[in-house]
């Protein structure tokens, strides 16, 4: 795993004349996030065909379940890596509004 840290674009993209935000992880946690979700968008897939093929219900309910903690999963991860790079970079640089806006996510994550 590089150490190095690079600015996140998200927080210092000052060449964008856009204000589109970018993430900077590495590629490992990419493809750990990718992969995960390939594998709900196959669950996503099945379910759809479990509804098609008249399945009972609660055998739906359950798989439903099953990709919502996947989907979980994957918003933990994401979460922890946000927090560990662009949120931590923006404190040590003086930048504590980053903490209403991840604020404001965990809000929105909680409904």
């Amino acid at each position: 795993m590089d150490k190095k840290m690079e600015h996140c674009p998200a927080c210092h993209d000052s060449n964008s004349q856009k204000s589109e935000r970018l993430s900077h992880h590495n590629e490992k946690t990419i493809r750990e996030l990718a992969n995960r979700m390939n594998r709900i968008e196959g669950q996503i897939r099945g379910i759809k065909g479990m509804i098609e093929n008249h399945a009972y219900c609660d055998d739906v309910l359950n798989q439903i379940a099953s990709a919502q903690a996947a989907l979980n999963g994957v918003s933990k991860l994401l979460r922890e890596k946000h927090m560990k790079s662009c949120v931590l970079e923006q404190l040590q640089e003086g930048n504590e509004q980053v903490i209403d806006e991840l604020v404001k996510t965990m809000h929105r994550m909680m409904k």
